[in-house]
């Protein structure tokens, strides 16, 4: 069976909810839904799993987190992963506002994410009927949250719904899509397209014009700085080759950590927000910044609004309304990064103009001075004991101590290797279940959770999920006894600490209790030890008490 396209010749009909799991599974190659089943939704699953209708093998694998907002946070992980969207199922009403936060988050950080959901019978819709589940508007709720939220009134109209999905997905800068169906149509009959094709779009190209007055703009720069965001993730060779061309720094966002690969000359990584980069930036006498926000979380984490650009500012994004936000370009490009990239790079090919952008890197990170600043001198040996144990590995954060550390410690080898909900809309609880889809995604790689005891407890019983799908992902848990980042700020305003230094469980417990395994370490040598002995079949919970920890790791 062609997978890029819908023929069921044997069916004259077949229910909506059929016909949309035939779409998702063989006409989009959905392999993985997150999903927790209820009263409204039990249609989807009919066909889930199965077989084709040309005999093979070959259904949609459903994953049951504990909260709907594992579901969110799973598809999410399990999007950045792969740049493929990830899938859920959510029920009516409290599935969906348990999702809004998960949502959130991904559209902070342009993930793409298909979130399909029941909502009740279209003749009851916005009647106020105390119907089970009923909202008001829940079309209008998850709006808020999406791309674009649809509810599908015509079972006909299920092809074309999810067509504009992807086409958001593949064409337009990424985000959560929400398509709600009413109950009373998942049994509706309809006859199926004979033959439904996906339909692939050609990314948006830069204007010719303006990638030849940029790449004069570049050419004459003798101090360029190029600012690379997570837009430019699926186009790393691109990328290299035109920053090794202009010999210029760069500063690749959390989310475009990897892209240069681990280590890369040119890589000052995502320290915007730090004095030397800083002076780097105001020095620059070009800036191109090519799929990147220029947002907050990742060039201001300080707050104080410091960053700032002193030369001409080329900007390149494929949303224009983006590039009307934050920092006036100079210089505008609605484009796919990837081709704005490919296309300057084309500028470029040949015998490269030295600019001392090498040299210029290397001052500018011994100005950093990184793993000799007290404020990292804990968490450089947690990181380095990562990268020797496991350095292929996949970290996905929560907001907690080690991945705030971690953005601005952390080199990886590839793109889509590092992400974490510090940036954006910052949530908390994302770090387990994102690892959790992490390692669905990527069963090739390991796979490091790095969690706070605060931020844990918003999805610990995802732990029981990992469990049950045999997930080998590693549990990094930092105790610091609370919101020590909350603390912090409480301490540094002169407001007496209030609802921060909280209760925790005795994780080992609860974790064996779910069936998980877990250990606690203290030095660098037990967390290498545990690292390198853990199982290849189920999560590993491992507990670093950070006092301890950081009384191992002092100068003697």
């Amino acid at each position: 069976m062609n997978p890029e396209s819908l023929n069921p010749e044997r069916e004259t009909f077949m229910t909506c909810a059929e016909l949309l799991i035939r779409l998702l599974r063989d006409t989009y190659g959905v392999d993985t839904v997150f999903g927790i089943p209820g009263v409204h939704t039990v249609e989807l699953y009919r066909g889930l799993s199965g077989e084709k209708n040309d005999g093979e093998s070959g259904g949609i694998r459903h994953v049951t987190p504990r909260h709907e907002q594992g579901a969110g946070f799973m598809a999410d992980g399990y999007a950045r992963a792969t740049g493929k969207p990830g899938v859920c199922f959510i029920i009516t009403g409290p599935g969906m506002t348990n999702i809004a936060t998960a949502m959130g988050q991904a559209l902070a950080d342009s993930v793409p994410m298909l979130v399909i959901s029941s909502v009740n019978r279209r003749d009851t819709l916005g009647r106020g009927q105390g119907r089970l589940h009923e909202l008001p508007s829940q079309q209008q709720l998850i709006a808020g949250v999406a791309r674009f939220s649809h509810t599908l009134l015509d079972p006909d109209g299920l092809p074309e719904a999810l067509a504009r999905a992807f086409a958001v997905f593949e064409g337009a800068r990424p985000g959560p899509v929400h398509l709600e169906i009413p109950i009373d149509l998942f049994d509706a009959p309809i006859t199926p397209p004979r033959a439904w094709q996906r339909r692939r779009l050609s990314p948006a190209a830069p204007s010719p014009a303006a990638i030849e007055q940029a790449a004069g703009w570049l050419a004459g720069a003798s101090h360029p700085l190029v600012l690379l965001g997570g837009g430019c993730a699926d186009a790393p060779e691109a990328a290299r080759s035109l920053v090794e061309a202009l010999d210029a720094p760069v500063v690749t966002t959390i989310n475009a950590k990897g892209l240069l690969g681990r280590d890369h000359p040119l890589d000052l990584g995502a320290n915007a927000s730090l004095p030397a980069v800083r002076e780097l930036a105001r020095d620059a006498d070009v800036v191109l910044a090519i799929g990147t926000e220029l947002g907050e979380t990742d060039y201001d984490v300080v707050f104080d609004d410091g960053f700032t650009l002193g030369g001409r500012l080329i900007r390149i994004d494929v949303d224009p309304q983006q590039l009307a936000r934050n920092r006036h370009a100079d210089l505008a490009l609605v484009a796919d990064a990837g081709l704005a990239l490919e296309a300057l790079a084309a500028h470029f090919a040949g015998p490269h103009r030295a600019r001392g952008g090498v040299a210029r890197a290397q001052a500018t990170r011994e100005a950093l001075a990184l793993a000799r600043d007290p404020a990292f001198a804990t968490y450089v040996p947690l990181f380095d004991t990562l990268r020797e144990v496991l350095p292929e590995a996949i970290l996905v954060g929560d907001s907690c101590a080690t991945t705030y550390a971690a953005n601005h410690l952390v080199a990886q080898p590839a793109p889509r290797r590092f992400f974490n909900a510090s940036t954006g809309y910052g949530t908390l609880g994302y770090g387990l279940p994102a690892a959790m889809g992490a390692s669905l995604a990527r069963p090739d790689l390991p796979v490091v959770a790095l969690v706070g005891d605060g931020g844990v407890m918003f999805t610990l019983p995802e732990l029981a999920c990992a469990v049950e799908e045999r997930l080998p992902v590693v549990i990094l848990l930092w105790h610091n006894q609370g919101y020590e980042e909350i603390r912090r700020f409480m301490d540094d305003a002169g407001v007496t600490r209030l609802g921060v230094d909280i209760q925790a469980p005795d994780f080992l417990t609860v974790a064996h209790g779910f069936g998980c395994l877990a250990t606690r370490v203290a030095t660098p040598a037990e967390l290498a030890h545990a690292l390198a002995t853990r199982p290849s079949d189920g999560p590993l919970l491992i507990e670093v008490d950070a006092a301890t920890w950081a009384d191992a790791v002092a100068p003697a």
